[in-house]
């Protein structure tokens, strides 16, 4: 017979065992968790290294495309023979604003060696009009309002410049405002 000499009333065996054997069912919970916790972030990093390693079409042909506006049509594959800067902007976008002078200046520079094609998604055309008028835009631009050019290359936010070879297989890609005066792009361009 076992006595209670705690004055508890319980049987103190019995409160033991239980004890151990809750213990015992959260150690174990807590490690299953810790080891998926660790799991799960050990595979989002793995995954994120190998996906942002390399935009998915460096490397390989621009795809091609040919806008026409009122006052010109302009085709990618007519550029061939010249290292093209496509950008893809929009006068709604300030990133895209701020970015413009320095495109301007870029092709003023390297006129003779890259060829920059800023198009446009604006859908409001006096408002692309305006634009390109108040501040001297003195690049090959034209306004694709469908977006079907930009879709393409899966661009949906902007700024974003793709960087194309003379032979036209693209080779960089730029996502947001870029300063195209740094002296590192000028020499990258060259090289092409």
């Amino acid at each position: 017979m076992i006595t209670d000499t705690t004055g508890s009333g319980e049987d103190p065996t019995r409160s033991e065992v239980g004890e151990g054997i809750n213990n015992s069912y959260y150690r174990k919970v807590s490690r299953f968790l810790t080891l998926l916790s660790l799991l799960l972030v050990i595979s989002l990093l793995l995954a994120g290294c190998y996906s942002g390693s390399r935009p998915p079409r460096i490397g390989s042909p621009a795809p091609d495309f040919t806008v026409a506006s009122p006052e010109r049509t302009v085709s990618l594959h007519d550029l061939r023979g010249k290292v093209v800067v496509l950008n893809f902007w929009a006068t709604w976008c300030p990133p895209c604003v701020e970015e413009m002078p320095s495109l301007v200046a870029l092709q003023g520079k390297m006129k003779d060696r890259i060829t920059v094609l800023a198009v446009s998604v604006d859908v409001d055309d006096a408002a692309y009009r305006r634009f390109v008028k108040a501040h001297n835009v003195d690049v090959l631009t034209v306004r694709d309002d469908k977006q079907k050019s930009n879709a393409l290359y899966g661009t949906f936010k902007f700024p974003e410049t793709y960087v194309i070879d003379k032979n036209g297989v693209m080779r960089r890609k730029f996502i947001g405002a870029v300063n195209w005066n740094e002296p590192e792009i000028a020499q990258y361009l060259n090289n092409l």
